[in-house]
């Protein structure tokens, strides 16, 4: 039996927290500063944290290289099957043509690639982080934003800062409803506590993606509407989750920021749409240049696919241009276009929100005890631990459920079998070094988990006193930062959260909401996230450059959390429920 010390470096919790944190420490450097590519960096965090957990914290070799093989396990099944299946089914609309049309219909909209960006990165995102999560809305709107004219950085970038308000309430709620099993506070009081923190945040990230893709321009040209999504998705989010439905919060915001932007492009349009597509047409055709090499899953920007073709009707002269001046299509072709995206989406409400689907598909899961360490570690209470029972969700993984979803997509787009196979066997080829990197990235994360590394750091952090309010966002965005999931870090945390809020005198509701809505901001530089973006819009093993347009956001939208969620500890205590 093998249970972790706390404070095994000479007795001291900080001196442990510093050890401790050298995994971490090891991965951001090779990420962010010799530019290692990110499944080297995530191998040679994994050494650093086996060598730790053996070294300073005396568990076994044999156990952290298990805990690190479970780890990994994980990170390909089921969160890669998710991303593999996800831009499966986007290479589906590719080779049958239709997503030419699909181009086409968000001009409709508006042919404004930042009001497009708010469209699909920021609601279509929220709908999709909803239903899955897990990367499937950074993969699929990532390859969308890049086939619709996006420079690969920039669909990368506003991908991944869009995918933070909407983290908390993903996948039906299961961040937040997690949290209430570990706590005992009911979930829903903890999903009115988060619907007062992280609607803050939605409604300023609308303006921070226009800025993303334009700059300062952006901004003044296109801050009506970025207020209206983020005003209508925020207000939405926080009626929901106090009122209505934890579950259907992002569903909820998503749908109602959906439609009301496109009901006030009906009476304002944006200026300066075409000087924007010219700029990102070169800011395109440059950075193929400069990344020239990677291997992309998506089409490249001059529209052509990875297996070299061009896309329907696209080609280097027509990089998004023709779009503006295409005739208008017929209903039955916008219908057409988005069958894909209407079939997710039945296809994960009818798994997600009818009880008896629901139940069955759960009870399909396997739980499977980890050879040689079940049974065999403790927490740091002296339980024993139930992470070392691997579950797989075979039929129930959102993954299984898309792998569904593209199957009915082939068959309403007549691919042909073989050409659908063609397709996901060459996805699973360009998704080689991704799977290395995730499965390195969570298999570091079990080893720290399980041997007692990241609640070390976790208890130093707690032990600041009332000073806590303020530190204990960072928590949760240190766990998703880790593992790429929220529900993880609620996993790794909210009891902790809520110990340390009871000896500090705090509101643990508070403090346990703080750690979810902590974490969504820590999703963006999730080397497990970066991957997927990167493998999404073709910068496979530039994950080091995201992360370094990544990690300011990130550290600016955590130092807003950490204010609010102190404020709210004391002098804005009546905006709590």
């Amino acid at each position: 039996m093998f249970q972790p010390d706390l404070s095994p470096v000479l007795d001291s919790l900080a001196l442990s927290a510093l050890i401790a944190a050298l995994p971490l420490l090891t991965l951001f450097v090779l990420l962010g500063g010799v530019r290692l590519k990110a499944h080297w960096a995530g191998l040679a965090a994994l050494g650093v944290a086996v060598a730790v957990a053996v070294t300073a914290y005396g568990m076994p070799v044999g156990y952290a290289l298990l805990s690190a093989s479970e780890g990994a396990a994980f990170g390909l099944f089921p969160i890669m099957w998710i991303v593999l299946t996800a831009i499966w089914v986007y290479q589906l609309t590719v080779v049958s043509g239709w997503f030419e049309d699909l181009r086409r219909s968000f001009n409709l909209v508006s042919s404004d690639l930042r009001v497009q960006a708010l469209i699909i990165a920021f609601c279509f995102g929220a709908l999709l982080e909803a239903l899955a999560g897990f990367g499937a809305p950074v993969a699929i709107t990532g390859v969308m934003l890049m086939a619709l004219g996006f420079s690969p950085l920039r669909a990368a970038g506003t991908v991944l800062v869009a995918n933070t308000a909407p983290v908390a309430f993903g996948a039906i709620g299961i961040p937040i409803i997690t949290a209430g099993n570990l706590t005992g506070i009911p979930y829903t009081d903890l999903g009115a506590y988060v619907g007062r923190q992280t609607p803050l945040l939605a409604l300023f990230v609308p303006l921070l993606l226009v800025a993303l893709v334009d700059g300062i321009r952006g901004i003044r040209q296109t801050w009506p509407v970025a207020l209206v999504c983020g005003g209508t998705f925020a207000a939405a989010q926080f009626v929901s989750a106090t009122y209505v439905s934890v579950e259907l919060t992002d569903i909820i915001a998503s749908l109602v920021a959906l439609v009301t932007v496109v009901l006030f492009l009906r009476v304002w349009h944006p200026l300066g749409g075409e000087q924007v597509r010219a700029d990102l047409k070169r800011a395109a055709e440059t950075e193929t240049h400069a990344t020239e090499g990677s291997a992309p899953t998506g089409p490249s920007p001059d529209g052509s696919t990875p297996d070299g073709s061009e896309a329907a009707g696209s080609g280097p002269s027509a990089y998004g241009d023709a779009l503006a001046s295409s005739p208008r299509i017929s209903n039955s072709r916008v219908a057409m276009a988005f069958a894909p995206y209407l079939v997710v989406i039945a296809v994960f409400s009818v798994a997600k929100l009818w009880d008896p689907v629901k139940e069955f598909l759960a009870s399909t899961d396997v739980s499977i005890p980890w050879p040689g360490i079940d049974g065999k570690l403790l927490t740091t209470g002296g339980e024993v631990s139930g992470t070392t029972q691997y579950v797989l969700p075979w039929l129930s993984s959102p993954g299984t459920l898309l792998l569904l979803s593209g199957v009915v997509v082939a068959a309403v787009y007549r691919v042909r079998p073989s050409v659908a196979v063609r397709e996901f066997a060459g996805t699973v080829v360009k998704l080689r070094w991704a799977m290395l990197t995730v499965a390195s990235v969570l298999a570091l994360a079990y080893v720290m988990n399980l041997a007692g590394l990241t609640i070390t750091m976790g208890s130093w952090i707690a032990g600041t006193g009332a000073a806590f309010a303020f530190l204990s966002p960072i928590l949760g965005w240190l766990g998703t930062a880790v593992t790429g999931s929220d529900t993880s870090a609620n996993a790794l945390f909210a009891t902790l959260q809520q110990t340390a809020a009871g000896k500090a005198g705090l509101d643990p509701a508070l403090l346990v909401a703080a750690n979810t809505s902590g974490g969504v901001v820590g999703k963006m530089i999730s080397p497990q996230n970066l991957t997927i973006a990167a493998t999404a819009v073709g910068l496979l093993g530039h994950e080091a450059e995201l992360f370094r347009k990544a990690i300011k956001w990130s550290l600016l939208l955590l130092l807003v959390m950490c204010l609010l969620v102190f404020l709210q500890s004391n002098l804005l205590a009546w905006m709590l429920p």
